[in-house]
């Protein structure tokens, strides 16, 4: 039960989404972004010109403000999803673990970007127009958290992957609509 010093003193407008529909949306809408940075790096895109660099910018600007987005609605009202009463005890627990190694895992690789930032040599412009941190030119500690960084994103992928997973094994095996829950109206006759 929330005490009444953290109880919201404001009430959203009726006409926002309630919060699992944009949880949901903003769920659906950071699958291929977090492909794309998995599959194609900023090296890649250099050869195709200061365009499709700010892009590929600007896509990074937009995913790291989902994840931050995500991780301030977990922190302030705690996880969305339920177990399901069919899982198991152990399933309860994975399913916890994960949403939460999740959230915290996309705000580590948006924190340790801001870090790249910072101990760059150069202004780093997130979208080409937003200063991610002040450079402090610290070449050493660019380099570790640079590499922290990238085995950051790929454990989240590998999280990402054993969720999906875990979700799908659940809509197979137990039958429990989970995979319902989170797809789009349109695709539920097919689930």
């Amino acid at each position: 039960m929330m005490t009444r010093l953290f109880r919201p003193s404001f009430q959203l407008p009726k006409w926002l989404p309630q919060r699992r529909t944009w949880l949901k949306a903003m769920h659906w809408a950071m699958v291929p972004m977090l492909i794309w940075f998995l599959l194609v790096t900023p090296d890649d895109v250099l050869p195709f010109g200061p365009k499709a660099f700010q892009a590929h910018s600007m896509l990074a600007l937009i995913f790291v403000t989902l994840c931050l987005l995500w991780t301030a609605d977990y922190m302030r009202r705690g996880l969305a999803s339920r177990p399901g009463p069919k899982l198991p005890p152990w399933a309860r627990r994975a399913h916890q673990w994960m949403h939460k190694a999740l959230i915290w895992g996309l705000f580590g690789v948006a924190l340790s970007g801001f870090f790249l930032g910072l101990t760059s040599f150069t202004l780093l412009k997130a979208g080409g127009f937003l200063p991610i941190a002040p450079p402090l030119g610290l070449r050493r500690a660019n380099e570790i958290i640079g590499q922290i960084h990238i085995y950051e994103f790929y454990l989240l992928a590998l999280i990402a992957i054993c969720h999906a997973a875990f979700h799908i094994w659940r809509h197979l095996r137990l039958r429990d609509n989970a995979l319902r829950i989170m797809a789009p109206k349109r695709l539920h006759p097919f689930l």
